[in-house]
């Protein structure tokens, strides 16, 4: 993630905006202190927002925080569904043109790796239909079996939209 040349990347984060351990921890030590000094300004933010600061020493420009959960707490599906799309909302303010994403909550947050890629996938769909500024979405994922997982959904939404366009017609 860390090496990630889009616009923004995202973090996976606490609604404190904590930079600890897994993806954030890695953004804090690649980034720098300047990324954790933007967020100790931002403060708390509700779970299910995000908030923006720069890339600090990262290739991307800027960092977007989805706080997908408390500090030590699990990620729900409406708080996943929530800060994927208010990261994706986040981005077109700033008219970025490319995003990536962690399989936000899987990790130490224990949310299912099928739920996460149904709901980012969907909502990340749902936001392209509108009028975006993004013209790539990246998901940047720990290893194969997630890679697997995500390109499964994909499939299938592929199928079930291709099966309800045939049906409206």
């Amino acid at each position: 993630m860390t090496e990630s040349s889009a616009d923004a990347i995202v973090n996976a984060a606490n609604n404190d905006l904590l930079l600890g351990g897994g993806v954030a921890g890695a953004i804090r030590r690649k980034g720098g202190p300047a990324i954790q000094q933007e967020c100790d300004a931002i403060g708390s933010i509700p779970v299910g927002f995000a908030a923006i600061t720069s890339g600090g020493n990262l290739k991307a420009r800027y960092v977007i925080h989805a706080a997908s959960m408390q500090l030590g707490g699990r990620t729900t599906a409406a708080a996943l569904r929530s800060s994927t799309a208010h990261c994706l909302r986040l981005a077109a303010e700033k008219n970025l043109k490319s995003i990536a994403f962690p399989a936000v909550g899987t990790g130490i947050a224990g949310f299912p790796m099928r739920e996460c890629a149904e709901i980012m996938l969907r909502v990340c769909v749902e936001h392209l239909k509108g009028k975006a500024s993004l013209e790539r979405i990246h998901f940047v994922l720990f290893d194969q079996a997630s890679l697997d997982v995500f390109e499964k959904v994909w499939k299938e939404m592929q199928e079930k939209d291709a099966l309800d366009a045939g049906a409206r017609s």
